[in-house]
């Protein structure tokens, strides 16, 4: 089995503008103007919809489809002993077009009690184009406060509720199920998060969605809301979130290890590239991997029977893989 090239996995109609950003780095023609999101690799279908969002390779199946016929050729024995067919991964590129809304994502305990899936929403970002993030509240919120303003649809003093935290090139930001957080317009992002589409919407004004009726996820806004961190974070305590990428393992921080891994590895000359499956992103220059050559934008999904890659060049890739079994 070898790297397999992925075109772009664009859901049509999103509720926040964008995709611009994601074509000029693919090197792709223009998008529709609300095809914010490049959903790489996937195996997880937009929330519901049967097939959205779904990648499907080359030879006319789904991904999904082929790592269930043969989980061990593309996870390996370790991860399929432990988690079976089951990926633990879903990669996006992000084109935030506009300011994304106020939102949080649910825990996996709470996943599974209130909405019968298999994982909850943790996620975190590799900054590709900068610009202001807002993550993690400044201060403790009252329950009642919280819920008075997404009834209220204040977006004003929702969004002032968050830390704004300009974001650089390289830097990475994790984000906790249940914390607070919005995109600002402009950035463009690595994404990786578990398998689920799962968003709880604080604020949906001005945005294509009907947030009153699907911000909850069809559990009410009390049931829901109680998903969502109302602790607030000192200044200094963003450091364990927000941060230029170390030269490590995995960029992230380590309490996102749990979840999934990204490696960043720069390639100037001869390179090895560690078996196991993973999503593969040309983040800068032209590298030749397994043989081909690959150019900035580039995604491929690695089979963990591709073995150990050899890479040459000058560049830099993004490795994102799944938690260490």
């Amino acid at each position: 089995m070898n790297p397999i090239l992925l075109p772009s996995n664009r859901p049509a109609e999103r509720f926040y503008r964008g995709g611009a950003r994601i074509s000029d780095f693919r090197g792709e023609r223009a998008s529709a103007p609300r095809e914010p999101e490049d959903w790489i690799a996937s195996t997880t279908a937009v929330n519901g919809e049967a097939l959205v969002g779904l990648t499907r390779l080359p030879d006319g199946r789904l991904l999904r489809e082929a790592v269930a016929d043969d989980p061990i050729a593309w996870l390996g024995e370790r991860h399929v002993a432990r988690w079976g067919a089951d990926t633990r991964l879903l990669v996006k590129l992000l084109d935030a077009g506009q300011r994304l809304p106020v939102h949080a994502h649910p825990h996996d305990d709470f996943a599974a009690t209130h909405l019968g899936t298999a994982h909850g929403k943790a996620e975190a970002w590799y900054i590709l184009q900068g610009g202001t993030v807002h993550v993690g509240l400044r201060d403790d919120v009252a329950a009642d406060v919280l819920a008075d303003l997404v009834d209220r649809q204040d977006s004003a003093a929702l969004l002032d509720l968050l830390h704004a935290v300009d974001v650089h090139p390289g830097d990475v930001v994790w984000v906790p199920p249940g914390e607070l957080h919005a995109i600002g317009a402009g950035i463009l992002l690595l994404e990786l998060q578990q398998p689920e589409d799962l968003s709880i919407l604080l604020e949906w004004h001005d945005y294509a969605i009907d947030g009153a009726a699907v911000g909850h996820l069809g559990l009410g806004f009390e049931v829901a809301l109680a998903a969502v961190n109302r602790r607030g974070r000192s200044r200094s305590d963003l450091g364990e979130l927000i941060g230029p990428a170390p030269a490590s393992d995995s960029v992230f921080p380590h309490p996102a290890d749990e979840y999934f891994r990204l490696e960043r590895v720069p390639v100037d000359g001869p390179t090895v590239i560690d078996q196991g499956f993973s999503v593969l992103i040309v983040s800068a220059g032209d590298v030749v991997i397994g043989g081909v050559e690959q150019h900035t934008g580039a995604t491929l999904v690695v089979p963990h029977a591709a073995g150990a890659l050899d890479a040459t060049g000058v560049g830099e890739l993004l490795v994102a893989r799944p938690p260490t079994p």
